[in-house]
């Protein structure tokens, strides 16, 4: 992402196997974000340095992606923010996703 943002996608596993994913973007579950994203958590993801940095969060429509930026921001994380739409809104603007191959 553009000057070290990060997107975090919190869709469920079922939902990006039926409509795709975004390139570059970090997958995890809406249920672990605080702890993950967290720069103080001893079990956050190896991307997460500071507090300064910027995470875009992205759900399927915009709404669970807007509790959690605000979660975020309590941390601390105040260049915390969510996509307006979510992956619906990527998707209807014909943003890049990457498909993969039903499971079988």
């Amino acid at each position: 992402m553009r000057d070290g943002a990060l997107l975090i996608d919190t869709r469920p596993a079922t939902q990006r196997e039926r409509d795709g994913e975004i390139a570059g973007a970090i997958v995890v579950d809406r249920n672990v974000l605080e702890w993950r994203l967290d720069p103080t958590s001893p079990h956050r993801i190896p991307e997460i340095h500071d507090l300064d940095q910027t995470v875009i969060v992205i759900c399927n429509e915009g709404y669970s992606s807007s509790l959690a930026a605000a979660t975020l921001h309590r941390l601390g994380l105040r260049r915390a923010t969510d996509v307006i739409g979510g992956f619906q809104a990527w998707l209807s603007s014909g943003l890049l996703v990457v498909c993969k191959p039903p499971l079988s």
